[in-house]
């Protein structure tokens, strides 16, 4: 669905970026895979990358800072020629704790990541894709908006925050034949999921989804391709869950 195409990926070295690229690089994408400081893991990706058959380049940024998300794209037209495709991904960790245990200061870098990131990530892609009148960009954002979630006050604006960022730029992007979408992937059965509930999945509790599983990296990654190619040209402004129907929206 993809050939030809260059994207970039945020948060690309592990978890659900490191299957986005995977999913990205089978579809015919040439990629960018950026990471914050993680360069093991994007060299590792870039080669499995690269072993199917995919152009791949990788680059050091930190999304909340506007220098490097401009640079960030400045590499990847330098690299393939121009920007087809964002994928907004990069996010911090965090733990579960009560609102009044967050500091200013670990509330402060969930915005500058989650949220900041996410636009200066748009900023920097726009003037590209502007000039060649197409464009798809996908927010990775999370269903734990739909629930509200105890525990993640600060993660869970971010994502709230992703979400109304998605429907508002729908509406500046579309005169210049750009889209942008969300997807909010539920609970997944990767490292940042499993953190969460001591490591094993059996300890989700899957009865109030429709599908009674936990989710994995693969489950999510056919949404964001799908959203990346031309299937969804008259898609915009939208967030699709994918959690199992757990929430249906």
């Amino acid at each position: 669905m993809l050939d030809g195409k260059a994207a970039i990926i945020t948060g690309a070295s592990r978890g659900l970026g490191r299957e986005i690229a995977l999913k990205l690089a089978r579809e015919g994408a040439q990629l960018l895979l950026v990471s914050r400081s993680y360069r093991q893991g994007l060299e590792e990706i870039k080669k499995t990358v690269e072993a199917l058959g995919c152009r791949a380049a990788i680059a050091l940024v930190d999304t909340s800072k506007e220098e490097d998300t401009l640079r960030m794209a400045d590499v990847c037209v330098k690299e393939f020629g121009g920007i087809d495709v964002l994928v907004n991904n990069a996010a911090v960790g965090i733990d579960r704790k009560s609102f009044l245990e967050i500091s200013v200061e670990e509330w402060d870098r969930t915005m500058a990541v989650n949220l900041k990131g996410y636009w200066l990530s748009v900023k920097a892609v726009f003037p590209h894709m502007k000039g060649r009148e197409k464009g798809k960009i996908i927010n990775i954002t999370s269903a734990t908006f739909f629930t509200g979630s105890h525990g993640f006050v600060h993660y869970v604006t971010t994502k709230g925050g992703i979400i109304g960022m998605t429907r508002s730029l729908a509406r500046e992007l579309g005169d210049y034949g750009i889209c942008i979408n969300a997807v909010a992937p539920g609970m997944l059965a990767n490292d940042a999921g499993l953190a969460l509930i001591e490591g094993d999945a059996n300890k989700y509790d899957v009865k109030p989804n429709c599908i009674k599983r936990i989710g994995t990296s693969e489950d999510v990654v056919g949404a964001v391709a799908f959203f990346a190619s031309s299937e969804s040209d008259f898609i915009t402004g939208q967030t699709l869950i994918v959690d199992g129907g757990r929430i249906t929206h």
